[in-house]
C-alpha cells in the first residue's frame, strides 16, 4: 500500500474541513498511500465540468491509481457507487452518468459497490468508498456486483454548421483561459489546413493556432492546444474571460455559450468522432 496512489476530484472546495475529512478517511483503509488532489472546485452538479478535469488529469498518475469522484453523491432515487477500470486505472464515483460522460463505453469491469438509503450521509459515502479502496488493494473486489451503466452522451461536443463549426465553453482554468470543447484531433479533421476565424469583439481575429503565450503581442488573443487537447483561447498577460463577459466565479451557465470557428464551405455532413482522451 505504501506505492499506492489515490487521487481525490470534488467540488467540496477548500474553506472547510470536507477535504481533510476525506483524506483521513482513506488514510484508515490504505495507509500509507499517497494522496493526491486533483480538483475540488467543480461547481455545484456539474457533471461535465468534472468529467472534463477527470479526462484531463487520470492518465498523468501511474497505473493502478484510483481516483475518487465524490461529485453530486446523493443523485438518484437509489444513490449508488460504482467501481469501474480503464487502462488499468481505477474510478470510485456516483453512479450519475460523471463516468459514461467522461469515458463514454471505454470502462471496463463496471462494478455495483454499494446501495444507499435515503438517511446516508456524505461521511457514509466516504467510508464506503474506503473500503472499496481497501478491496482494490487487496485484490478483493469480485465480491462487488457487475453492474451495467446506463448510456449517456459523453462530454459536450462541437456542432458542424453551414458557415463554421460551433463549440460549447467546456471550462475557465485558473488562468482564466477559455477552454473549448472541440479537440486537436477534431480540429484537424474538419479545419483540414484551411483558413479559419474566431471572431472577437474590439481584440481583432484569431487565425492561426499559438505554440505558446509569447506568439502574440502583450495583451493579444490568441487560440492553442491545452495540455488535455482541448483548444483554448487566452488572451497573452490577460484574462480571456472578459473578451466573453464571463465571470469566472459563477460558471454555472457556460454550457449554453457558444464561440463559432468560421470556416469556409465547410460541409454540414462533415464528421465529429467522439472524443479520445489522450
Amino acid at each position: 500500500m505504501s506505492n499506492s496512489v489515490i487521487t481525490i476530484l470534488s467540488g467540496l472546495g477548500t474553506r472547510d474541513t470536507s477535504v481533510s475529512i476525506a483524506k483521513a478517511i482513506f488514510m484508515q483503509y490504505a495507509p500509507g498511500a499517497a494522496i493526491v488532489d486533483i480538483a475540488h472546485n467543480v461547481a455545484q452538479y456539474d457533471l461535465q465540468q468534472a468529467a472534463y478535469l477527470l479526462v484531463s488529469a487520470y492518465q498523468h498518475f501511474p497505473k493502478g491509481t484510483i481516483h475518487v469522484l465524490p461529485v453530486d453523491v446523493f443523485a438518484g432515487d437509489v444513490p449508488r457507487m460504482l467501481l469501474a477500470e480503464k487502462n488499468n486505472y481505477f474510478f470510485i464515483a456516483p453512479d450519475n452518468g460523471v463516468l459514461p460522460l467522461a469515458f463514454g463505453t471505454e470502462l471496463v469491469n463496471t462494478r455495483l459497490c454499494y446501495e444507499f438509503s435515503n438517511s446516508f450521509s456524505f461521511t457514509d459515502w466516504l467510508q464506503s468508498a474506503g473500503r472499496v479502496i481497501e478491496a482494490i488493494l487487496t485484490g478483493n473486489t469480485s465480491s462487488f456486483i457487475q453492474h451495467k451503466v446506463d448510456s449517456v452522451p459523453r462530454l459536450l461536443q462541437p456542432k458542424v454548421m453551414h458557415d463554421g463549426i460551433d463549440c460549447n465553453i467546456l471550462f475557465i482554468d485558473r488562468y482564466e483561459n477559455v477552454v473549448l470543447d472541440i479537440t486537436k484531433t477534431q480540429f484537424g479533421e474538419l479545419v483540414n489546413n484551411r483558413p479559419f476565424r474566431i471572431k472577437l469583439m474590439r481584440m481583432g481575429d484569431i487565425t492561426a493556432i499559438s505554440n505558446n503565450y509569447n506568439d502574440v503581442q502583450e495583451g493579444k488573443p490568441l487560440c492553442r492546444f491545452n495540455s488535455a487537447g482541448f483548444l483554448e483561447i487566452a488572451l497573452n498577460h490577460a484574462k480571456a474571460t472578459t473578451l466573453f463577459g464571463l465571470d469566472a466565479d459563477n460558471t454555472s451557465n457556460l454550457r449554453y455559450r457558444t464561440i463559432k470557428i468560421f470556416l469556409p464551405h465547410i460541409s454540414a455532413h462533415a464528421n465529429i468522432q467522439s472524443i479520445t482522451p489522450l
